[in-house]
């Protein structure tokens, strides 16, 4: 079936199956690799991608459910002074340790700076939580996440 998905502020004509996983449509059909398979089922947010600014696991995310929304993965994300900061911000903290979980960690850091510029501990915890580090670079992430929003 053909689905026209805005992502990037791009459309992108895709021929898929309607249950196919946004995940796979953007990873294997569009090749935009920057989005990563963690688990499959929406637990660890390696896959996160914004839908219409919303935090959205891509993993578990249809292409027929996201009709005609605005799609923002790892590789537009500094189109936006959340996400441009935020990558300036790991970069100087030296936040990275082997990187799989990075893009992930960022497109949740920028939903959660889209609605709360100024986080306090318990808003980054609380928006973080579902973002598996497996090299625990939580307190990294953490910093970095204040210093992209100047506290």
């Amino acid at each position: 079936m053909a689905f026209t998905l805005k992502i990037n502020g791009t459309p992108h004509e895709v021929d898929v199956d309607g249950d196919t996983p946004l995940l796979w449509v953007l990873r294997d059909v569009l090749g935009m690799t920057g989005t990563k398979f963690g688990c499959g089922q929406a637990l660890c947010g390696a896959c996160t991608v914004h839908v219409d600014g919303a935090m959205t696991r891509s993993c578990i995310t249809t292409v027929d459910s996201v009709g005609e929304s605005e799609i923002t993965t790892i590789e537009a994300i500094a189109q936006t002074p959340q996400g441009a900061a935020l990558q300036k911000a790991w970069l100087e903290l030296e936040v990275v340790q082997c990187g799989y979980c990075q893009s992930g960690q960022i497109m949740s850091a920028a939903a959660l700076l889209k609605y709360t510029p100024k986080p306090t501990d318990d808003d980054i915890d609380a928006a973080m939580s579902g973002n598996v580090c497996r090299c625990g670079t939580y307190q990294r992430i953490r910093a970095a996440i204040k210093h992209a929003a100047g506290v």
